[in-house]
């Protein structure tokens, strides 16, 4: 494909719009040319910030678009299976954001149309596209640190958990909304599949969902067994407030890789009377910000380039294989076996 690649944007919620934005201005040989939200005004008024002709509030006028050639889809994850299945069948290529889908079963389906269809299908998993990260990678496979043995990674955000999350069948919970990155950061680094792990939880800050969803939780830790033989730690957190805090450490047989800070910039306040200072980085949208682009950015060269996408639907059903897996820990508290085959 010579031409520039006419995306449709499904969801132009917080997330929805940092794609928006980044195809309308910043991602070469793409242009945004529609807007998906069940809200009116919300779906109009984001069609007009980014310069989209067509906006809608049912998916369905944007996949009968012939304008649109493919579509990144930002909705709640309960609705991914269905938009990305007739998407597929419509010839649109598709970005789905993570987590991919609720259900391993519904991930196969998706996958199933793509393959079927012979469109593009990316996940966003858009650690993998950060500048820190990728080094990361690059030092781990030249061997820098040796053989990966302990790789802990963990996720936490400031914001209280949205009243949908709180029914586990509707989203999964934190192990899927918040450590879906930290899952396949952990496949990604060590290039290995899990073969065992065990899971802890509990709701500590959400005190609203107590009654109604007893099993909710707002903080998980989930210990993992890779193929490799490497050890992997997922720390997961809702509601911390203090500011949006990823980090990964990567423990070799000499040596360690470390990504990630809380500080916001590398300027410190020194003072007599109220000590030292730094600035805390507040959310993900400010910390992944240009790795959004540079996701965005991959998922058209991969379509204009007729070749798979960097991070494959394959991916996106391991991560949600391995949050059924700590679920089903959780629930039990058993320790859980996965289908850990290697590609």
């Amino acid at each position: 494909m010579n031409s520039s690649v006419r995306v449709g944007l499904i969801g132009a919620g917080r997330a929805g719009r940092i794609h928006g934005r980044a195809i309308a201005a910043d991602v070469v040989g793409a242009e945004l040319v529609a807007v998906c939200d069940a809200s009116h005004e919300v779906a109009e008024q984001s069609a007009r910030e980014l310069g989209a002709d067509l906006w809608a509030t049912d998916y369905q006028r944007l996949l009968e678009a012939p304008e649109v050639d493919a579509v990144v889809v930002v909705t709640p994850t309960r609705l991914h299976r269905d938009i990305v299945v007739e998407a597929a069948a419509r010839g649109k290529h598709v970005l789905c954001e993570k987590p991919m889908a609720i259900t391993v079963a519904e991930c196969e389906e998706m996958n199933a149309a793509a393959a079927a269809a012979g469109v593009r299908l990316q996940i966003g998993f858009m650690r993998r596209f950060d500048a820190s990260f990728r080094r990361a990678k690059e030092a781990i496979e030249s061997g820098a640190i040796g053989d990966v043995v302990v790789v802990k990674s963990h996720t936490r955000g400031p914001s209280v958990p949205h009243e949908w999350m709180y029914d586990l069948r509707a989203s999964n919970g934190p192990l899927a909304e918040v450590s879906s990155h930290d899952i396949d950061t952990l496949r990604w680094l060590t290039g290995s599949e899990a073969v065992t792990l065990q899971a802890f939880a509990g709701n500590f800050r959400s005190e609203a969902a107590r009654s109604e969803y007893p099993d909710f939780y707002d903080a998980v830790l989930m210990n993992v067994q890779l193929r490799s033989g490497a050890l992997g730690n997922i720390e997961g957190q809702q509601g911390v407030r203090y500011g949006y805090d990823a980090h990964v450490d990567v423990v070799g047989t000499h040596g360690s890789v470390q990504v990630g800070s809380l500080r916001g910039n590398s300027t410190v306040v020194s003072t007599a009377d109220a000590g030292m200072r730094a600035d805390i980085v507040p959310s993900w949208r400010d910390l992944f910000q240009q790795a959004y682009v540079a996701q965005d950015q991959s998922f058209i060269d991969a379509i204009r380039a007729e070749r798979d996408p960097e991070v494959t639907g394959e991916d996106g059903l391991r991560a949600v294989a391995m949050v059924a897996a700590g679920n089903e820990s959780i629930r039990t508290g058993r320790r859980v076996a996965l289908d850990a085959q290697e590609d």
